[in-house]
């Protein structure tokens, strides 16, 4: 029996994002597709409040929290992470 190979970033559709900075006048995207281009696996990201905004990002992109944020968060959550970071760094 052969195993499936492990697919990367199995979550991807249907998971919802916020963006630290604003794309196209939007924060808040939802994953609608995915393409696996050799290593690299890209998302489609739709502004929840707009489909026609719609835009693809590399997936790995998405780990990046100085860029995205896992879920919808508002304002107030996004600064309490961008604070909470800076205190992080500035230990160093």
């Amino acid at each position: 029996m052969s195993k499936k190979p492990k697919r990367k970033f199995p979550y991807l559709i249907g998971s919802k994002w916020t963006a630290k900075q604003k794309n196209w006048g939007w924060r808040h995207f939802l994953v609608t597709n995915r393409q696996n281009q050799g290593k690299w696996v890209f998302a489609e990201m739709v502004a929840a409040c707009d489909s026609q905004t719609r835009f693809w990002v590399n997936a790995s992109q998405l780990k990046d929290d100085s860029l995205w944020l896992p879920g919808w968060k508002t304002l107030q959550e996004i600064e309490k992470t961008e604070s909470y970071s800076d205190a992080n760094n500035s230990s160093y």
